[in-house]
């Protein structure tokens, strides 16, 4: 028979372990904390202004790596604070996994030069201790920037470049060089003013024993060779052509003698010329301004509502007309636009004789033209027997004794 054990013949290495279970350090919670709030140890050092080596340093609980022993507490409440940790706590934590010690002021441990050995050669495989590391950023120099391929082409090309320069200098000093050189041909211009250029010498006439034929071959000699000096002495004015102008001087003019009253003309005739000028010029009357635009002017036999507005949409006039009441149009570059109600009662006096109505009956009228030449050409003269009311106001005279309204000012 099989015995029972009492107790299991393998041990519990395999039971899953709980959170209780594993030891939680302080480094670890630090870096998780730094990782929360997305830190690297190069954002820690420039803001708390601490070495990222005593930020490892103090995740890793290695107070080695601090040069004065008396300034390990601060790092690590202050990296503690930064991190939202009680510092107390984290401090307390740091001492016992570094078995760190407070020391007084006076120890050896506090000074600047710990009592312990440090090393003398820094841990390649330390990333913070190595000053080459590759998440370090270093700055770069100013020639390793440059190439030398790219010095070599600038260089070539400064040589062209002046190579150039000094050949187009060249060329234009060339250019503007001048030389003289002395020549054996007189100039042109100087052979042809040259005045003894066709003077033949004369030959020496010899004696000889007949005197008659002497004075004849003298007298041939002198007749076929000119006289030098006679070109050499001639006046200036003679070489110079002289210009006479085809027309004279103005003061050279006599009215007397041309003209209308030039010679042959008596008095009378003189004088009728002179009044037949004045006739013709009293015929043509002289116009220094425009003929006057019509007179135009808006009324209304009974209550009428009118506006009138300009080409841009300028109210001129707005109002009710009462029976009688005129307003005069004014004279502008483009007529203006009639918008009226009750059109019958509306009429329009263009230069004294009415026109219209504006409509047969009590309608509205729009956009109509307050032009004189376009209103008597649209509208009749108006009949008094057609409207009884018209026959008050068509008399100019009452017109000009009625109250007539500005034609500038806009009435609401």
């Amino acid at each position: 028979m099989i015995g029972r054990r009492s107790k299991p013949s393998t041990t519990d290495i395999g039971k899953p372990k709980g959170f209780d279970d594993f030891e939680v350090r302080l480094g670890d919670v630090m870096r998780g904390e730094r990782a929360t709030i997305g830190k690297s140890l190069l954002d820690v050092q420039r803001e708390l202004k601490i070495k990222a080596t005593y930020i490892a340093a103090i995740e890793n609980a290695d107070a080695s790596a601090f040069e004065t022993q008396g300034f390990v507490a601060g790092y690590v409440r202050s990296y503690a604070r930064y991190l939202g940790i009680d510092p107390d706590w984290a401090f307390r934590k740091f001492c016992e996994e570094a078995n760190f010690t407070v020391a007084h002021g006076m120890s050896a441990a506090a000074s600047s030069t710990p009592a312990t050995p440090r090393r003398a050669v820094a841990d390649p495989s330390d990333p913070f201790a190595n000053p080459n590391a590759t998440f370090i950023p270093r700055s770069e120099s100013l020639f390793s920037r440059i190439e030398p391929g790219a010095v070599g082409s600038v260089l070539v090309l400064a040589a062209l470049i002046g190579a150039i320069g000094y050949g187009g200098w060249s060329v234009l000093q060339e250019v503007q060089r001048v030389q003289l050189a002395p020549v054996d041909q007189a100039p042109a211009v100087v052979a042809e003013i040259d005045p003894l250029a066709g003077v033949r010498p004369v030959a020496p006439v010899m004696a000889s024993p007949d005197p008659a034929s002497d004075e004849a071959a003298a007298s041939q000699t002198a007749e076929a060779a000119p006289d030098p000096l006679d070109r050499l002495y001639r006046p200036e004015a003679l070489d110079v052509p002289v210009m006479t102008s085809r027309d004279g001087p103005i003061a050279a003019i006599d009215p007397r003698e041309t003209g209308s009253l030039g010679t042959g003309r008596t008095a009378d005739d003189i004088a009728a010329a002179v009044n037949t000028a004045l006739a013709e010029a009293d015929a043509t009357p002289v116009q220094v301004v425009a003929d006057a635009a019509p007179k135009l002017e808006l009324f209304a036999v009974r209550p009428s509502w009118v506006r009138v507005q300009s080409e841009d949409g300028t109210v001129l006039f707005e109002k009710i007309l009462d029976a009688g009441e005129r307003w005069v149009v004014p004279q502008l570059e483009s007529p203006p636009v009639l918008r009226a109600g009750n059109s019958a009662a509306v009429y329009f006096a263009v230069n004294g004789k009415t026109y219209g109505p504006a409509a047969a009956d009590a309608t509205v009228v729009k956009n109509l033209p307050l032009s004189a030449d376009l209103l008597t050409q649209k509208y009749a003269e108006a009949d008094p027997a057609a409207d009884a009311d018209l026959a008050k106001y068509a008399d100019v005279a009452e017109a000009d004794a009625a109250p007539a309204l500005p034609g500038t000012a806009p009435q609401n």
